[in-house]
């Protein structure tokens, strides 16, 4: 009963969003309420949604603070020089950009965090796919693909969480699946072709030469009084060592921004009411991105509390019969897409996971190949509303999420499907 309750609760909220009949941060809100009140959990439901927000804070806090600090390194002209060199190479071929698009994301995306990712990348390239006139969609779709494919890496959350899940040893899940992620790139940079190809046939080619207004431009829409170009230097030096700190996790991912941000405004803009301004001009978007995350937060926070996960999680492992257990793999791998979408990370990894890699053991599969087999949903699990960073994507993009999800997920399930491909060939997991 719990399982039915679960999988209604998250096929009516995608019908909300995705026929806009309601705002993403409403549904969060109202749906999982309603499902809750009628499974019976009325008393509860203030402990269980309090539970979820407080689960989210952190990565509320570490979004608030990672659009303000990059905010801020893009209004003084950090990312300017960057901009300018892809201007250079693409000027105003749509598959040049589509193409530099998939490259550039995939590069930023080395770091594992998928928040500086699209800040970055959405940043330096919205501005040139509105001067060219190309669906924003595409942006999206490419930023959210390209990242996909490196969030696997060891740095990265869903790897540090299957490894830790099953207890394992890092090098010996990531290893062998280097061969699906390189597939998963060529996917990637196949998209962005086919995606590039459309908006030429199109849009034409347009004869955009290089300039310094058109870097400006591109690199951010404020006012030029607001560039720091003497202090590129200083605030590429804090923005590598912020990075570096991310990777070795020096410090919880939202103090490492709290105080990266800290440094950058007092250098920046070192006058009080300049810095009041600063932050007052990004202040839309972090309320627009946050007050989602928390709202994601009474989703989850029910979703759990209710135990509607595991009923769901349950329900889907019975569904193997007895005689395709050597198929553990395999059916790890092709679910990982489902489970990631419809429950967080945390979920999955430490909840569904454990339980597929016990059942799996009966069959003398071991667990690192179902570990391996977990990282294959990474592109459908981006598209989940449960995913934080995804909002701060469709938010910058000013896409519709419901809109944003039905143009990506087929090219989504594609990666998942050429990362699976390219691991049986490989070994990474067997039949």
């Amino acid at each position: 009963m719990l399982s039915i309750l679960g999988f209604s609760m998250v096929v009516v909220f995608m019908i909300l969003i995705m026929t806009k009949r309601l705002t993403a941060l409403i549904a969060l809100m109202t749906v999982p309420v309603l499902f809750a009140v009628i499974g019976g959990f009325t008393t509860e439901i203030g402990e269980m949604a309090l539970q979820g927000v407080a689960q989210l804070a952190p990565t509320g806090v570490m979004l608030m603070f990672a659009i303000l600090y990059f905010g801020i390194m893009i209004d003084a002209g950090l990312f300017d020089p960057v901009v300018g060199k892809i201007l250079k190479v693409v000027k105003g071929d749509p598959l040049k950009i589509t193409i530099g698009t998939a490259i550039l994301v995939m590069i930023i995306s080395l770091d594992g965090d998928g928040t500086t990712t699209y800040i970055i990348t959405i940043s330096a390239m919205l501005p040139l796919y509105k001067k060219v006139g190309m669906n924003p969609l595409i942006l999206a779709a490419l930023a959210l693909l390209g990242n996909s494919v490196m969030n696997i890496t060891p740095w990265a959350g869903a790897m540090a969480r299957a490894v830790s899940a099953l207890n394992l040893e890092m090098a010996d899940v990531f290893i062998p699946i280097i061969p699906a992620m390189i597939a998963g790139a060529i996917w990637v940079l196949f998209a962005a072709y086919v995606f590039g190809l459309k908006e030429r046939k199109r849009l034409g080619v347009l004869n955009i030469e290089y300039d310094e207004s058109l870097s400006q431009e591109a690199a951010t829409e404020d006012l030029i009084s607001l560039k720091r170009p003497r202090l590129i230097w200083i605030n590429l030096i804090l923005t590598l060592i912020l990075m570096i700190c991310l990777i070795l996790g020096v410090l919880p991912l939202s103090i490492l921004f709290m105080l990266a941000f800290s440094i950058a405004i007092v250098i920046n803009y070192p006058k009080l009411e300049l810095q009041k301004e600063r932050i007052a001009a990004h202040a839309s978007n972090v309320l627009a991105v946050v007050s989602l995350v928390f709202a994601a937060g009474i989703f989850t926070g029910i979703l759990s509390g209710t135990e509607m996960v595991d009923a769901m999680a349950g329900s889907l492992v019975n569904m193997v019969p007895e005689s395709m257990g050597s198929y553990f793999p395999l059916f790890t791998a092709i679910t990982a897409m489902p489970f990631t979408f419809f429950m967080s990370n945390d979920a999955y990894y430490f909840g569904i996971l454990p339980v597929i890699a016990e059942a799996a053991s009966l069959y003398g599969i071991p667990p690192v190949e179902i570990a391996r087999a977990s990282m294959m949903g990474a592109a459908v699990h981006l598209l989940s509303p449960l995913v934080a960073s995804t909002y701060l994507l469709v938010g910058m993009t000013k896409v519709e999420f419901g809109e944003f999800q039905r143009f990506t997920i087929l090219w989504a399930i594609g990666t998942s499907v050429m990362m699976i491909i390219a691991s049986l060939l490989t070994g990474a997991f067997s039949l």
